[in-house]
This record gives structure tokens, sequence and C-alpha cells, in this order.
């Protein structure tokens, strides 16, 4: 297995058990967080459709924060000291934020788009 697939089974490994945690803790399933699951599932067993479902969920994610963002971006042109990251009583500043969402996506479109992510899941099918 690529070292670049082991590195995006660890990220959506550690994404997966912070998803059911919080689907668990809220009581509510959405696409954003649990999609990682037949991702995950598709990677691990070498499945020929995972692949695409990678891609669709990577869209998903980009889709997903890009709506964030600019929601963001609107807010604080209306009150900018509502707009604040608090988790658990920690505020969280912006700036490292967005560079650390903007690094985790182009990592997973590095992985997705790679030529050997592509080689290691069509083996299944050529063999």
């Amino acid at each position: 297995m690529p070292k670049r697939l082991i590195l995006l089974i660890a990220l959506y490994t550690l994404l997966a058990i912070v998803a059911l945690l919080r689907a668990v803790a809220t009581a509510s399933f959405d696409l954003f967080t649990l999609g990682v699951l037949p991702v995950l599932v598709g990677i691990l067993t070498q499945a020929p459709w995972s692949s695409l479902v990678l891609k669709i969920y990577l869209g998903l994610q980009t889709l997903g924060l890009s709506a964030l963002g600019i929601t963001a971006i609107i807010a604080y042109q209306i009150t900018p000291q509502d707009v604040k990251v608090v988790i658990e009583g920690h505020n969280i500043p912006m700036l490292p934020l967005v560079l650390s969402i903007i690094a985790l996506l182009f990592v997973q479109y590095w992985i997705a788009f790679s030529r050997v992510t592509h080689d290691y899941l069509t083996a299944k099918i050529k063999a």
C-alpha cells in the first residue's frame, strides 16, 4: 500500500472516530461527517468504486467548507466581533484554522488525484 494512502487512511480513521462520537453525542447523522465511512472501507478493501467515492467525498468537503467560509466572510462584514470559533471555551484563531483547512484539503486532493492512488485502487480490477 502506498504511503500516501496510509496517510489518508490515518486521517480518515481519525475523522471517522470523531464523526461517530459526534453522531452518538448529538443523535444526528449527516453525509458530511459519516460520508467518510464508505470511503475508508472502499480504500481498505481496494474496491473498484473507491476512487470515485473518494473524489465525490472530497468534492462534498470542498463545497461544505466553502459555504462555511463564505458565510463567515459575510457575517464578518456585518458584525466582526461575533465571528469567532470557540470549542469548549477555547477561542481558536481564524488564520491558523483557515490555513489548516486549506492544507488538509490540498493534501487530500494530492492523494486522491495522484497516479499512485489510481494504480493502487485499479490494481484489483486489472488482475
